[in-house]
């Protein structure tokens, strides 16, 4: 079943810096993101390249920032499909373009997604990467699903790419926190990183301060990521709060077979 989708564009967060937005409905009427981020630059960067879903709008949206032929760099966060999903008709298309990655996503894409390691950089946490204008530093997000997940920091601009943190609901193709509706915000930026980190349940609530608190250090100017939201100025504060507050809490129960056996006739009739 191909849900209903938005069209989109290239949304401007910074300087030479793009969020590549892709928003698909979700039961409630409201949308969800699988976004990307394009840093354009004097060496332009791909930050993941979200869902094959709309692997055409996507791609016209990515290639009316940046021309493929002067992409250097593909940053692939980590080994979710909605986070490299378009990866092989990137590097298809950019030929000067050197993928980073890492030994943990490479090992665990193994035997499904066999990754070109003669055009590969990898950048584990904590390492930067130089470019003539920026110098981009992958971090530990303050949320993650997956053990090889790095965020990037761009240096030169402020912005973070918190990949799967600081999730939220959208009304439609609506981009700044602050214009969210307050209840969507509210409700779904909990609901659904909770949804995402079932292990806040159980965490050391001291340790989980002191992890948020050096995802905050560097001070970024804004956040953007894949399902969320951009966060600038007093909201970029708000987001690490709002993250703190999740320690503890379970993650909602999953659908279960009810749910499947009244989205199975549904299922049916579409396909007829």
């Amino acid at each position: 079943m191909i849900p209903q989708t938005l069209p989109t564009r290239p949304e401007p967060v910074a300087h030479e810096t793009f969020l590549i937005p892709t928003l698909a409905a979700e039961p409630s009427g409201a949308f969800v993101g699988a976004h990307s981020l394009v840093i354009r630059g004097a060496e332009p960067v791909i930050v993941d390249t979200s869902a094959s879903l709309l692997r055409e709008q996507w791609l016209e949206n990515v290639w009316s920032v940046v021309d493929p032929a002067d992409v250097r760099w593909v940053f692939i966060s980590h080994d979710d499909h909605d986070h490299l999903g378009n990866l092989d008709a990137v590097l298809d298309a950019c030929s000067n373009a050197t993928l980073i990655a890492s030994f943990s996503i490479v090992s665990r894409l193994a035997g499904d997604i066999e990754l070109p390691l003669e055009r590969m950089r990898w950048l584990n946490e904590g390492e930067s990467l130089t470019l003539p204008d920026r110098v981009l530093t992958a971090v530990r997000p303050p949320l993650f699903d997956s053990p090889s997940t790095r965020a990037l920091l761009d240096r030169a601009t402020g912005v973070l790419w918190g990949v799967d943190s600081f999730a939220a609901l959208f009304p439609g193709a609506v981009y700044d926190s602050r214009e969210i509706p307050t209840a969507m915000f509210d409700e779904s930026f909990f609901a659904m990183n909770v949804g995402n980190t079932p292990w806040l349940e159980w965490i050391d609530t001291a340790k989980f301060a002191a992890h948020v608190a050096e995802s905050a250090a560097p001070q970024p100017r804004v956040l953007t990521s894949a399902h969320g939201p951009v966060y600038r100025d007093g909201a970029v504060a708000d987001a690490y709060d709002r993250t703190l507050e999740l320690a503890g809490n379970a993650a909602p129960a999953a659908p279960d077979q009810s749910v499947l056996e009244m989205l199975l006739p549904m299922l049916m009739a579409d396909a007829a």
